[in-house]
């Protein structure tokens, strides 16, 4: 079937044709979700198990051992990675692409139940959750009041605010942070305890038989029957107190006569605070397809809303709203499409100065873009960041495709023909080079949609919507282009106007001047060809290699996505009190920070388990109009990290800008040790620590793993505990409800079922000497005191006990300053080099290894897409020289990307422009280079496929490149220029994300500029080398064209 004869011949199909894309489309944009990121669940599955008053080390050998061990030989796992804190051990399964998610969750699962036998009673059932990349809240809303106590914000945040907030169309569920949940607490005293002859496990007997309540049966006769409940249960603080713990006949012991049972709260190690407000905070966690920004907009409504109702004394805010971001950066991209469209119409316009040949690329580029939103809505995609940057990068590259069509007919037209045989003869012409054009850039994005790595997978959206559009654009340049082009265009008439004959001398200027010049330039003999391209082939191989060591590597750029996220670190064994202190001088700083528009902080954050009372979180959202950007508020000599290093003493106080993808806590430079040995690994990790905080290029250079952390250690003389009837269970359980608080029980209010909760009081907890007040009931029933068989010892134990792949491991972390995250990790592994242990191993982890796995992503994408292009280019010329005719482009477009890249660094170095973050080889960059492949290939079809043709009618190779050159200059110039129009809003960035959209345009601009100019030359002199060796050696080279002509000249001619 030839589709442009069709579409000439039959205008109102072709229309048809076109106006159905633009309708689906239309559909699909109202139902795309809008979100910040494609949705691309990870294929990670955590296992989190709560081990109340245990240690690190306790954690590591009862839980954390005995689950990994099960969860190991589960089938796909890439990596398995543990920490294992006090009270909490956390494992992390990475899985490899190809696992089902599900089916792994489901496996771990499994593994987890079959192994929960061996696991320490006393431990809360293990939660096994898989990575969603949804599961993070969307909004943070703080509940605050300086009247109410957080108990009391908590019960009305779930009495009142959480179930309506769960209705709001989209959302999934509402997760309360800084929460302080009813408990009832047993408060014990030591003293009145020995006084009574009564122990801890007396406590917890008296509450297992006395707080209950069973179904009894029921009574019943031949008419009714009624059921029997016994109220068994504790309801109040009273009753507690009134509970009976001893009757030995003469004495009746209570609750209350050896301590106090009050309402209180279960963890009160969490301390939450919002604009020093104490607060709690509402997470908003939307539906894996909600429109995050619709999600938002109905949460903030319902905010208002729910503010008159609320107590007196109580406020209600938002603190954090992903979705501001989002529709600042996607509307930003939206502008970057009418900027692009309007620059590529000018550009077309230049070149034609016909405002009819105009009206064309007018209605073929939204034709094409509006197409691909049907697309994305067919294969479940959505409106975000990286697709609405792909049709950015699109409207420079749909417009070719209807340039090359647009500017042959025009061409014929100028020569006399008239406009209807213009469009058969330009299509028969240049249909086969359309087709090699599209599948050929088609090619190019299919390495990037099998990418290995989680972050690669976030481009496959990306890639698709890029190949769709093209794909799209190709089909409407073979039916609509040519249809408009033979009904609207006129024949040619004499140019007038002094501007328009300027620009035609100008264009026909350049154009002899490129004949002569390529007349020169393919005049040497074979061999000086030869040695031509031999010399310029290892100068750009050997410039290209250059620039890639000399620029600097990292994975992701900084944005700006006017929030940061701080930390207070604190040393070990500091209180919650210690850390809280900590954190408010860091909110001192934030207030007196003019960019500030709120902070909320939470002290020992944790969420699925306890959180560490030596750390905090402060949650910054910044004001919209401000004068600096968040790169600036946070460098710099007055900037935040110096302030918070030089004006918090006693803690790490670490500022975290967000990168352009992602919502990681953790610290961007990561290296794991690896050792079986604790005190080898500790002392080499030390001095290694130490070692990076004196390069300079580390700053916050901290250890996961450290022997400071103060313990009490106490040792049972097994012998004289057996000798007196002692249990080690009972003395160890005593140990861990005394110290570490144990739920005993459970109580029952408004409803709800709460912990009963049974601790020494915190004046019965201060020093070791307080143990020699504690008792343990013998066998025979008699008190012993625990110090006669217990044996006090001070020291220091690890705060954290790290697995990497079932090894004992350390992990140091840091932030690179003054470098790239790539110079710090090259830098690192040449001292471990001579460094490290020949027992020890090493891995890098986290955004470390994400840069390190995108690296060896680039080389493998790039390898394939120019194989791919390399086979694509082979079948439809159906040649293997003209191929690699072709690609001789892409380096020379490499030379332009890097060198751009580099320039635009070194100029901001040097003061000579204003310095431009992101300007080396990142992620985004990476994209650019690959799509570089596809785009540059297409001048050099242009240029050897009309070769072909005239080979093909038996002109001679020099003669028949001359040609070619003269007759593409001027679509190679409008397409090379037009996408080159196209990105460099891109480039040039400005608004929400531009950070990370700029490297991508610089390095597609750059290597447009370059490939465009030097593919004039030096292809023209590849192709007549590879044409006169094939001569020389008897042979010649096959070459092609597209399908013959069937001659409608009858039906033109009408």
């Amino acid at each position: 079937m030839n589709l442009p004869r069709i579409s000439i011949q039959r205008p109102v199909l072709a229309s048809m044709m076109s106006l159905s894309l633009v309708l689906f489309g239309l559909i699909g944009v109202t139902r795309l979700p809008v979100r910040e990121l494609p949705d691309i669940d990870p294929p990670i599955v955590s296992v989190t198990t709560v081990y109340p008053g245990a240690n690190a080390v306790v954690v590591e050998t009862e839980v954390t051992e005995r689950l990994e061990e099960a969860i190991n030989n589960i089938q796909g796992i890439k990596m398995l990675t543990s920490q294992s804190q006090e009270q909490v051990s956390r494992i992390t399964i990475e899985f490899d692409l190809s696992r089902d998610i599900n089916l792994a969750a489901q496996d771990v699962r499994d593994r987890v139940s079959r192994v929960r036998g061996r696991l320490p009673e006393s431990i809360k059932e293990p939660i096994v959750e898989k990575q969603d990349s949804d599961a993070s809240p969307v909004m943070w809303i703080g509940l605050n009041s300086e009247r109410y106590s957080r108990l009391e914000l908590t019960t009305l945040a779930e009495k009142q605010i959480k179930n309506r907030l769960q209705t709001i169309h989209g959302v999934s569920s509402i997760y309360i942070g800084g929460e302080q949940r009813f408990a009832m607490r047993l408060w014990l005293d030591a003293e009145k305890m020995a006084a009574h002859q009564v122990t801890v496990l007396d406590v917890e007997r008296a509450l297992r038989q006395q707080n209950v309540e069973l179904p009894s049966g029921r009574v019943e006769n031949l008419e009714r029957e009624m059921t029997i409940q016994t109220l068994g249960e504790l309801k109040t603080s009273q009753e507690f107190n009134r509970l009976v713990i001893k009757n030995d006949g003469v004495k009746i012991v209570r609750l209350r006569d050896i301590g106090e049972a009050r309402d209180g709260v279960e963890n009160e190690r969490t301390i939450a605070r919002t604009d020093g407000k104490p607060c709690i905070f509402l997470g908003v966690v939307k539906q894996s397809k909600a429109n995050t920004v619709e999600v938002a907009r109905g949460i903030r409504q319902e905010v208002e809303n729910l503010k008159p109702t609320l107590p007196k004394g109580v406020g209600m805010a938002v603190n954090f709203d992903e979705s501001v971001y989002v529709e600042h950066a996607i509307k930003e991209v939206w502008i970057t499409l009418g900027i692009a469209f309007l620059l590529v119409v000018l550009v077309v316009f230049f070149f034609l100065h016909n405002v009819r040949s105009t009206l064309i690329p007018v209605v073929v580029i939204p034709v094409s873009i509006v197409a691909t939103f049907a697309l994305m809505n067919l294969l479940g995609y959505s409106i975000n960041i990286l697709t609405m940057l792909a049709l950015v990068l699109a409207i420079g590259i749909v417009v070719d495709d209807a340039i090359v069509v647009l500017e042959n007919i025009h061409r014929h037209i100028e020569e006399g023909l008239p406009p209807m045989k213009a469009a058969f003869k330009a299509m028969d012409e240049i249909g086969f080079a359309i087709i090699a054009i599209t599948v050929s850039l088609v090619a190019v994005f299919l390495p990037l949609a099998f990418q290995r790595s989680s972050t690669g997978q976030l481009f496959v959206e990306f890639a698709v919507a890029v190949a769709g559009s093209v794909t799209i654009s190709a089909f409407v340049a073979l039916s609509l282009s040519p249809m408009m082009a033979a009904r609207i265009l006129k024949p040619a008439q004499k140019k007038e106007g002094k501007v328009v004959l300027a620009i035609e001398r100008a264009l026909n200027s350049v154009n002899q001047a490129y004949r002569k010049s390529l007349e020169w330039v393919l005049s040497p003999s074979l061999l000086g060809r030869s040695v031509f391209l031999f010399i310029a082939g290892s100068a750009t191989l050997g410039v290209m290699g250059w620039l890639f060591f000399a620029l600097e590597k990292e994975f992701l750029p900084e944005e700006d996505k006017g929030r940061l996220l701080c930390f207070v670190v604190a040393p070990e064994g500091a209180t919650v009190e210690y850390t809280d202190r900590m954190s408010r001088e860091m909110e001192g700083i934030l207030k007196e920070t003019p960019e500030v528009a709120s902070y909320g902080s939470v002290v020992a954050f944790g969420r699925g388990g306890p959180g560490l009372a030596n750390n905090a979180i402060v949650f910054v959202r910044l004001k919209e109009d401000r004068k600096r950007s968040v790169q600036e508020m946070v460098g710099g000599p007055t900037g935040l990290r110096a302030q918070f290093f030089n004006d918090i003493e006693g803690a790490i106080a670490i500022p975290n800008i967000p990168k352009a993808i992602g919502r990681s806590f953790s610290s961007p430079f990561q290296l794991v040790i690896q050792a079986q040995d604790l005190n080898a690994l500790d002392l080499y990790v030390t001095q290694l620590a130490n070692k990076l905080r004196q390069g300079g290029y580390l700053l916050n250079v901290r250890s996961s793993f450290e022997f400071n952390k103060p313990e009490l250690r106490l040792t049972i003389d097994r012998n004289r505990a057996a000798a007196l009837g002692l249990s080690i269970e009972d003395i160890s359980h005593t140990m861990q409800i005394l110290f570490g608080g144990l739920d005993l029980s459970r109580i029952k209010k408004d409803g709800k079922e709460y912990e009963v909760i049974a601790q020494l009081q915190r004046n019965s907890r201060l020093t070791p000497r307080d143990l020699d007040r504690l008792y343990v009931r013998n066998a025979s029933g008699k008190l012993i005191q625990l110090s006669s068989v217990v044996g006090r010892q001070t020291g220091a134990a690890p705060n954290t006990v790290e697995h990497f792949n079932r090894l004992r491991s350390a992990t140091i972390s840091g932030s690179p300053i003054g470098v790239p995250m790539g110079t710090a990790m090259e830098r690192v592994e040449e001292l471990l080099k001579s460094d490290l242990p020949p027992e020890f191993l090493f891995e890098w982890y986290g955004e470390s290894r994400d840069l390190k796995e995108a690296g060896q992503d680039l080389i493998w994408v790039i390898i394939l897409a120019l194989i791919i292009v390399y086979m694509v280019l082979a079948s439809q010329f159906e040649s293997l020289i003209h191929p690699l005719t072709v690609m001789f482009a892409v380096p020379l477009a490499g030379v332009g990307a890097l060198g751009m890249l580099w320039l635009l660094r070194f100029l901001g170095q040097i003061h000579v422009i204003p310095d431009i973050p992101a300007m080396n080889i990142n992620l985004f960059s990476q994209i650019g280079l690959v799509l570089l492949i596809g785009l540059v290939t297409k001048n050099s079809i242009l240029l050897v496929e009309f070769a072909n043709q005239q080979r093909e009618q038996g002109v001679n190779a020099r003669d028949a490149m001359i040609q070619a050159g003269r007759v593409r200059l001027r679509p190679i110039l409008m397409t090379a220029f037009s996408t080159i129009a196209g990105i460099l809003p891109i480039a040039i960035g400005f608004g929400a994300g531009a950070e990370s959209r700029r490297p991508m345009g610089v390095a597609v601009v750059g290597g447009m500029l370059t490939s465009t100019f030097l593919t004039l030359f030096i292809i023209p002199v590849v192709y007549t080398a590879f044409s006169d060796l094939a001569e020389k050696l008897g042979r010649k080279p096959v070459a092609t064209k597209g399908p013959e002509p069937t001659g409608l000249e009858e039906y033109a001619a009408k």
